[in-house]
């Protein structure tokens, strides 16, 4: 039987950030993975991560995942894949599937970061082919190239709902609607807003009633509900589809702890059955720790940040570190993970419904219903500005933990100030040189660049544009508001794709000048 001094379950962020903290301090550190490939959900996410510098913002994730494994593999982790843990057991023991080879190893201590599966919803024809989870597109499309289907109904506005819809229009697949059971969108607005102004109409208050086809999907019903959740007769919207895609929350895949005799509990607030664990993610048995979402359901950059506060705690239980140096790498990771953990999506203000922001300015509601902020909403929030010649134009209106458009701008024409999920604020709009940085940087995509009179009745806007293909300069079409619709006329002045925006093209159109603060995306005819 192999000993090791740390045996990792899931090469996830939390499980190679974990790694790498405990190998750096000379333990030897294997990591088992049921996958071809490590990285966990990482490799998946083309998206720019929010946060700071700290937390690895406007980085996207499968980069951050590049970047663990290089500090993983220089660190000296030994990471096996295709490797199923299939039993933990007391004293530590570790049970793994490799192959047709059942293998038994020994950890003097053990971190479990095994992360979420997909939560499904049953509904007639749920089991049809053509029904999948949001997670599972996203592999076959961010992994394997592989269109998930042609049009799409995606049920669930959280994050991942939000999220997948968009990398799914990225994709060339058509989204027909975005649908949820609840009566606001779950997750952060500028997902919402970026999914929204494409044209993807939103529906809260509705779900599912049948998938249809015989052999596979050919179409999907919805209907309104209630408060209570039930079908309101008469209000039945049917959809001609390919895919059903469900974006219905995660729970966390914890059921190794619950073997090795871990204290369980079932914690809704984070997903589901949890172990009891403390702040730096120790279990209720010596030696055994817990990292990210199998500890409470949050996003990628905080499952990084307990992997490390584990990692070290581990390190220090077996004593590869003091209690000092403990104590003092404790102190600036609680840093970084409670700057995550503020603002309207805290984990202590789920569930409360938010009516002002931190700045006590009323939040949209058309935002929270509709998905996108309504034209006469907008001008409330500080960084839609107005000034002559091009300036920036922050359509930021939640208080998120964010602010690379704080150091992105190199006039200093944007603050963020020292709170995170401060709203920003254009102080210096006059000093913009449109060098367009902000707009490249925002993970949100919510940084517009806006000239509003260009002097011969016209306007010119400057957006994020991540599709392909690009449009040419002259290229005519039309300029979508906010909520999707079309609102004028519209031509391609110019695309810019420089190696420091990364991958995020900046788009400018011509506009009549009277729609310089509404048009939003463009779309060619």
């Amino acid at each position: 039987m192999k000993r090791y001094d740390l045996i990792i379950v899931g090469a996830g962020p939390s499980g190679l950030s974990a790694a790498i903290e405990a190998a750096k301090r000379g333990m030897k550190t294997i990591i088992f993975d049921e996958n071809e490939k490590p990285g966990g959900q990482l490799f998946k996410q083309i998206h720019k991560f929010f946060g700071s510098k700290e937390h690895k913002a406007k980085i996207r994730g499968f980069v951050i995942g590049e970047q663990l494994l290089k500090e993983a593999d220089e660190a000296g982790v030994e990471v096996k894949l295709n490797a199923t843990v299939i039993g933990l057991y007391q004293d530590k023991e570790v049970v793994v599937k490799i192959g047709e080879e059942i293998c038994h190893y020994k950890g003097d201590s053990i971190i479990i970061a095994t992360g979420a599966a997909e939560n499904m919803v049953t509904f007639p024809g749920w089991t049809l082919p053509g029904v999948i989870g949001a997670g599972a597109a996203q592999t076959m499309m961010n992994l394997h190239g592989v269109k998930p289907g042609q049009k799409i109904l995606m049920l669930g506005s959280g994050n991942v709902g939000l999220v997948v819809s968009f990398q799914l229009l990225q994709c060339g697949c058509d989204v027909v609607a975005l649908v949820d059971a609840a009566p606001r969108v779950g997750g952060y607005g500028v997902h919402a807003a970026k999914v929204a102004r494409t044209g993807v109409p939103f529906y809260l208050s509705h779900t599912i009633v049948k998938a249809e086809g015989e052999d596979k999907v050919t179409g999907v019903t919805i209907a309104e509900v209630d408060s209570s959740f039930k079908f309101i007769p008469g209000t039945e919207k049917h959809f001609d589809v390919d895919t059903i895609c469900l974006a219905v929350g995660l729970s966390p895949m914890s059921q190794l702890l619950k073997m090795a005799g871990c204290e369980m509990e079932d914690n809704p607030k984070r997903g589901g059955q949890v172990p009891i664990c403390d702040e730096n993610g120790r279990t209720s048995i010596p030696g055994i720790f817990v990292a990210g979402d199998v500890s409470g359901i949050e996003e990628a950059s905080s499952a990084m940040i307990e992997g490390r506060m584990a990692g070290i705690t581990a390190a220090e239980y077996l004593g590869y570190m003091d209690k000092e140096e403990l104590d003092k790498g404790m102190e600036e990771l609680d840093h970084a993970l409670n700057g995550l953990r503020q603002g309207m999506f805290a984990p202590k203000n789920r569930g409360k419904k938010i009516t002002e922001t931190e700045e006590g300015i009323p939040v949209s509601e058309n935002l929270l219903t509709k998905g996108y902020v309504a034209d006469d909403e907008i001008e409330r929030f500080p960084g839609v500005t107005h000034a002559k010649g091009i300036h920036p134009v922050i359509e930021c209106t939640q208080n998120i933990p964010c602010n690379p458009c704080q150091d992105a701008c190199p006039k200093k024409c944007i603050s963020i100030g020292e709170n995170i999920t401060s709203l920003p604020t254009v102080p210096h709009a006059e000093d913009c040189i449109n060098c367009g940085m902000c707009v490249a940087s925002c993970s949100g995509q919510a940084i517009f660049l806006v000239d509003e009179d260009c002097g011969d009745g016209t306007a010119t806007v400057t957006l994020p544009y991540e599709f392909l293909p690009l449009p040419e300069p002259g290229t005519k079409g039309v300029g979508l508001g906010r909520s999707g619709q079309p609102v004028c006329q519209a031509e391609v002045v110019s695309v810019k794709s420089l190696k420091a925006f990364d991958k995020t093209n900046l788009l400018t159109m011509r506009v009549p000048k009277e729609y310089a603060m509404k048009a939003r995306f463009f779309k060619a005819e």
